[in-house]
């Protein structure tokens, strides 16, 4: 599957979900299973490709405002949202994360704590292994398939460069990087 099959993947299951009002990665969940085996195999690779692109300090720090705080494996969860959110907001956040800034999801967040649980969405990561469960019956079928898949695979390779670290409890250096969600944010959660 190539990137841009991915990514129709992805929209076309956020207008699915969008038109029928049912969560994102149920509809997501049904799409795969439409699919063959191989072709979950290669979403799942996809995923795995874009959401390792996310995986850099300023994007993290940005997640950080937006959640009051952000765990390491918050951190999945975020990147699995902005996956979530389609091509065009994926490709604002990778080039810019301060952009966030004027999502309409992100915006409500300010005031209501619960409300930033939009852009970290859990379920998203594991679409493709609840995929491979319902047309197998076999929750463990995944693994077994992935492991084979990621062998036969040349282009399993390295982590990317997160870029430079900072700290995020740092008012001055967060208002720096990430001015928007700085202003945004830092009044709400201190």
């Amino acid at each position: 599957m190539d990137i841009d099959t991915f990514w129709n993947v992805i929209e076309a299951a956020r207008a699915e979900a969008a038109q029928a009002n049912e969560p994102f990665d149920e509809v997501l969940v049904r799409q795969l299973v439409d699919r063959p085996q191989q072709e979950i195999l290669e979403y799942a690779e996809r995923f795995d490709e874009v959401h390792g692109a996310l995986y850099r300090w300023d994007v993290w720090a940005a997640a950080y405002l937006i959640g009051g705080g952000c765990s390491d494996d918050s951190f999945i969860d975020f990147r699995a949202g902005v996956i979530a959110l389609g091509r065009g907001w994926y490709r604002k956040v990778a080039n810019d994360p301060d952009s966030l800034a004027a999502h309409p999801d992100v915006i409500p967040a300010v005031n209501d704590p619960d409300r930033p649980e939009a852009l970290f969405y859990e379920d998203v990561n594991y679409a493709a292994v609840e995929a491979f469960r319902r047309i197998t019956g076999d929750g463990d079928s995944f693994c077994t398939a992935w492991e084979t898949f990621r062998r036969a695979d040349e282009g399993n390779g390295t982590a990317g460069d997160m870029g430079e670290d900072f700290d995020f409890d740092d008012d001055e250096e967060m208002s720096r990087r990430l001015p928007r969600l700085a202003a945004l944010f830092r009044g709400a959660h201190h």
